[in-house]
Parts: structure tokens; sequence; C-alpha cells
């Protein structure tokens, strides 16, 4: 039988005519001498009726039908009943008389049924991918998927870009994240590593003369997972020549309102706003703010002090903050007990505790009011928070790291247990005006705040020079963010290698293991480069929140768990001690048990 078409796109086109079709049992009804089966496949579900009347044998073969099954029929299409018709859906007003079928495939019962809103463990549906991708709403996100890189094609090809690939087998160059490693059996003792990102090579191609390069880019990073991240990953790779770093962010502009358009029909207002680095930190306490809301964080500091509560005043005396959030209505949402829970919460971000106070029609009432009675500084604290009657102020004190992760994560969860979050607005936002660097906690050094061949800006290119304090300068780099997380982020590169080298020395390098990494990279600098930027674009990330699925596995086909493992093949596993020798190689194995 060839196929007349998909299951779920049968509707009155196609009345009295006679369609062949393919697909899955999704459901069967046995009414005795009648039996109903809805029928899926990737475009929906169909109603096929069986009887007698319209086929013996074919009514023989629906008695055996169970879910699952693979089949095929041919059959007459014909109205509903009235009191049958589902407006709900594309084939409800139709179903399909079958005079013809056969089985194509049976199968077992399968371990969750075939539906959305499945209460089913994550790795039970991990395991049986297969079955778990076959859900509608499964379908319907990595179709959201699909339309986003058909759109990415599109625009880039209508505004010049070449599609040029990468390798996937590459030089070590460990810096941030661990590469996955992969030895050479024609070199022993040699490893490629898995790209992190195509960087340098896009760089080469600007280098090369290709003036403006894309590419829907395959990544690995070899590092602890949590939702958003996966140790293979897909990004949308740009690089350009000759342009600024605005007209690089008009260009993602334009891409963005493309697919925004073709992938979920809304038009996103251009241009997007553009908020400095030393701006979002102050007000939302994060690089990736959520600007769906308000409750930003007020600095208190100049107020705190000389107040009598000295946890506030000692801080400020030792140079840190005293920051705060109002919570609207929080006075009486809100128990002790409550906030207890939430001074548990930020204990993770290093915050000894949280201080609170409720406005009330006589004033602050708390644990802390005691120490507030002095008018003229609650009269301050009101007018700078914004905080009314019934409203409850939230404090961090400590460094300005502590009280911005404190302040920044609380306001992001109190936001959304309290819905005050409107899940369908998508809130574009362009972070700028980088530092160049970071302290990073976990390596107790600096490192490069995007990558190490990110380009200062002019005016803080001085401060690469020796004797000046490199930590002080900020980058042309620039960050997009959509509703409280990174899409992508981009900069100006460095183009000569003089500027190339003050930024290694910076991050720590000698000559020597600069050029040990770089060194072709360096080379390739005193070739007559030409200044050039770009930005990647997190492709699983940006479909996840097209698609509201909460996490970016549910918008990749075959993903890792949370163990960096595939349930289903078993990845990662042991390989035969014959591969092993073929690649010089010596592992030993974990004693039993462990």
């Amino acid at each position: 039988m060839k196929r007349t078409t998909y299951a779920g796109l049968v509707d009155e086109q196609y009345l009295d005519q006679d369609i062949v079709l393919k697909g899955w049992v999704q459901k069967r009804r046995d009414l005795g001498g009648l039996i109903f089966i809805d029928l899926r496949d990737r475009e929906g579900i169909v109603q096929l009726v069986f009887s007698e009347e319209y086929g013996k044998e074919a009514l023989k073969t629906a008695d055996e039908l169970r879910n699952e099954y693979v089949i095929e029929v041919k059959g007459h299409v014909v109205n509903r009943a009235e009191n049958e018709v589902n407006n709900n859906m594309r084939t409800g007003k139709i179903e399909v008389r079958v005079t013809e079928i056969n089985l194509l495939n049976k199968a077992k019962n399968p371990p969750f049924y075939i539906q959305d809103n499945i209460n089913v463990s994550d790795e039970l549906r991990l395991k049986y991918r297969y079955l778990d991708l076959r859900r509608p709403e499964m379908q319907k996100s990595l179709r959201i998927r699909n339309r986003i890189t058909q759109s990415v094609h599109s625009y880039f090809d209508s505004q010049g870009f070449l599609d040029i690939e990468t390798p996937d087998l590459t030089k070590s160059t460990p810096e941030g994240a661990r590469d996955y490693l992969v030895p050479s059996r024609v070199y022993p003792g040699h490893f490629y590593a898995l790209p992190q990102s195509p960087q340098l090579f896009k760089q080469l191609l600007m280098g090369s003369g290709f003036d403006r390069y894309y590419q829907i880019a395959r990544c690995f990073r070899d590092e602890d997972l949590r939702g958003d991240r996966q140790p293979e990953f897909t990004q949308i790779d740009m690089e350009t020549s000759f342009l600024t770093a605005e007209e690089i962010q008009d260009l993602t502009e334009g891409l963005i309102a493309k697919v925004m358009k073709d992938t979920l029909d809304i038009d996103v207002k251009l241009p997007f706003q553009r908020m400095d680095w030393d701006e979002s930190m102050a007000r939302y306490g994060t690089d990736q703010p959520d600007v769906r809301f308000g409750m930003e964080l007020k600095d208190l500091s100049s107020i705190m002090k000389n107040v009598d509560f000295k946890v506030f005043s000692s801080v400020v005396e030792n140079g840190g903050q005293v920051k705060a959030i109002a919570v609207p209505g929080g006075a009486a949402k809100y128990s002790r007990k409550d906030i207890d829970g939430y001074t548990q919460y930020v204990e993770r971000f290093g915050a000894k505790g949280l201080a609170w106070m409720k406005v009330t029609d006589e004033g602050f009432n708390g644990p802390i009011a005691k120490f507030f009675k002095d008018e003229a500084i609650n009269k301050q604290i009101l007018e700078t928070t914004g905080a009314k009657i019934g409203d409850l102020i939230l404090f961090a004190a400590d460094n300005q790291r502590i009280v911005a992760d404190t302040l920044g994560y609380l306001r992001v969860a109190i936001a959304k247990e309290q819905g005050m979050i409107d899940e369908s607005q998508f809130a574009f936002l362009w972070i700028v005006n980088w530092p160049l660097f970071h302290y990073d906690v976990d390596l107790k050094r600096y490192v490069a705040a995007h990558h190490p061949f990110t380009m200062p800006n002019e005016e803080d290119v001085h401060y690469l020079d020796d004797g000046e304090d490199p930590h002080k300068a900020y980058a042309q780099s620039y960050d997009i963010i959509l509703n409280g997380l990174e899409l992508g982020g981009g900069s100006i590169r460095i183009h000569t290698r003089e500027l190339q080298e003050k930024m290694l020395k910076a991050l720590g390098f000698t000559k020597e293991r600069a050029e040990a990494q770089f060194g072709f990279l360096l080379e390739a600098l005193d070739m007559g480069f030409p200044p050039h930027g770009g930005l990647a674009i997190g492709l699983d990330r940006f479909a996840r929140l097209l698609a509201h699925r909460e996490n970016i596995r549910d918008v990749i086909a075959f993903p890792k768990n949370s163990k960096a493992t595939e349930p289903m093949t078993k990845a990662p596993s042991t390989v035969s001690d014959k591969q092993l020798q073929e690649l010089d190689l010596f592992v030993t194995k974990p004693d039993d048990g462990e």
C-alpha cells in the first residue's frame, strides 16, 4: 500500500475518498462487532472504524490489535456522527471506515503509556528513549528544534554567510572545562581532543578571508552536569570580519527575530535592550537577569553604615554591602517558618543568615525591627526599596559576590513561587561591557570572563601592560539573555600577536606554555589578521525555551542523564583488550564492588 497522507492530517478535504494510512495503534475500543482504533503517527491521531459491513477480514485482524502494534490500512473517509465530533482535533470531524488492513509488526506492552504528561522517572524515559520520543509533546519539541535550524540556515544565507565545517578531532588546549580526549592509534601516546567550541578555527577562517562564517556546530565539554548542560551540545556559531560589536548584535537580533517568527509566529520588538554588566549585577545580582518582573536589588549600604544594628554597620565598615529586595504582599504571605526556609536556601551561596522586616501600619515588624527606631532612617529604607505597607523586606549583608548571589537567586525563587512571572513572555536583553577577567572561587585565580581571545575595550588595553592591573580592564564582549538565561555570548576578538601574548601572560601563561598551546594562532596573527568578532547561541537552550520545556534533554533526541551516561545504550562502556592494545593503552580496572 502507498500511503496517501499522514493520519493526523486527514480532514474534510478527504471526505468520500479511499485513503491509505500507516502508523501505530494508540488505543483500541471493542463495542462488539464494532471496533474503534486510534491510529497515531507523527502528525497526530485519526479514528479508524472496523465492522463486518466494511470488511470482514479487516475486523478479524482488528480484534487482535493492541497498543503500539504497527499497521497499514485502506479505508473510506466519512463524517463522524454529530455527537462524536471532536473540535479540538484536526481529524475530529471525520473517521475512516477500514476495508483492508495489514499488521506490519506486533509490540510488547510498553513500560509506560505513549501519551503526554506521563508520571515516570527520567531514567526510564531515557532507557526506552525510542518509546519516549513517540509521545506527542516530545515530537513537538524536536519539530520546534528543526524549525529553528531551518530558519537559521535561511537567515545566514540571506546575509551572505558561508556554512563551513570545522574539525571534531583537534588539539587539546585545556582552559576552562576539561577536554574529551581521543587516543590516536597511528601515533601512540598522542591524543586528539573533541572541540569545546569552534572558537580558534572560526577565527582562523576570518584570517583566511571568508569574512562571514556560520555553522550549527557540535561541541563537547567534560564537566559536571545540571539541567541546562550536556556533555555534547550544539551551538549556532557565527564569526564576522570588520564589524563592530553593535553591528554583530544587530545581525544577531535579526536572526532571533526571524527564528521567533518562523518557529512560533511571534513578532519580537527590535532593538533589544542593552544593559552594562555592572548595572545588571547591581540591579539583579546576576549577569543573566530575568527582567519579566521587578523586585530588584536595592543598595542600602550608605544608610546602614550608621545604624545600631552591628550586623549591618560592621559589614559596611569592612567594605561589604547591605542590599534588600521588597516582596510585594509578603508580610501576610510569609510566616517566620517560611522565611526560615529561605534562610536555609541562601546558605548554599555563602550567606550567614537572612535578615527581614515586615512593613505594617505601625512601622517595621520582625526580629531586627527593634534596631530601627529612627524615623528618618526608616523613611530612607522605604524610599530606597520601594516597600509599601504589607510588603516583606529581605536583607543580605556580606561581600559583593555573596550579596549578589543570595538576593539574585532568592528574587527568582520567590517570583516563581508567587506566580509573578509571565511565562508567555519572551524577554530578550543584551548584557554588554563585561569585565575582561573574573575571579574563579574554585580555582582561586582570575580567568577570562569569556575566553582568552577577547578584545579589551580600547581605553583599557593599557591595563595589560607590565606594571598595570589587568583585572581592571573591561571587554568588548556581550551576552544575549532570554528570560533570565544566557542564550548565547560573543565578543570582538584580539587580532594582533602582541596583544594576544599580553592577554595570555595576564592569565598566567608562560611564553613557552602559550607557544605550546596556541603557537599556531600566534603565528597566524602575524600574517595579516583582520579585526573580527562573533557570537554563539546555544541551540539546545534556545529550543528548550521556545518549546517551554524544563530540561534541555527534552529537545535532544538521545541525551545523557545527570551522570553523563546514556541508559539506552549504556554508554560509556568498557572496550575489548584488543582495542586497548591497538591504542597502546593500559586501563586499571576498579576492584569488584566499586
